[in-house]
């Protein structure tokens, strides 16, 4: 029972500690809508930090890591940061609500309503967030939310506006 027990705790950890993980290489380009109507690509951001945050309303996690997200885009926008929220649902008009209903975001939120971009990043936990240097490569991935993380997304930012 105490082997049972110390194997589930050690894998509890070890799964807590693999949420986040440092990764290289392109971020893959795309285009997509935003809540506004206009096209927006990632060719068109870099030469900045993004943090590309993948989203939906259905997502507890995902709505309460939101005003964090909002502080974090407001702090640091000016010194070539930017934040890009990607929902994943099929219907824009769910996420259009809740985000007038609970705003204020101020950054640019993309409609991914097909799951292109979601596959093409891989995407299986809401929310998923990839941040992304200068150079438009993949620097680090977290999967899931909990309080707390956006201190790492902080540090993070701060590191790639640094380089």
């Amino acid at each position: 029972m105490l082997r049972a027990f110390s194997v589930l705790v050690l894998s509890a950890l070890l799964g807590t500690f693999a949420m986040a993980a440092t990764t290289s290489g392109p971020a893959p380009g795309f285009t997509l809508k935003s809540r506004e109507g206009k096209d927006v690509s990632l060719a068109s951001l870099k030469g900045q930090v993004v943090l590309l945050n993948f989203w939906a309303t259905w997502c507890g996690p995902c709505r309460e890591e939101m005003p964090h997200l909002e502080a974090l885009y407001e702090k640091y926008k000016s010194l070539g940061f930017t934040l890009v929220a990607v929902n994943v649902e099929n219907n824009p008009d769910g996420a259009k609500k809740w985000l007038a209903d609970n705003g204020p975001v101020t950054f640019p939120v993309l409609l991914d309503t097909k799951n292109d971009v979601s596959k093409l990043y891989k995407v299986e936990t809401m929310p998923s967030t990839v941040v992304i240097a200068k150079d438009g490569t993949m620097r680090f991935v977290h999967h899931g939310y909990k309080t707390g993380y956006e201190g790492d997304y902080q540090n993070e930012v701060r590191q790639l506006l640094r380089e």
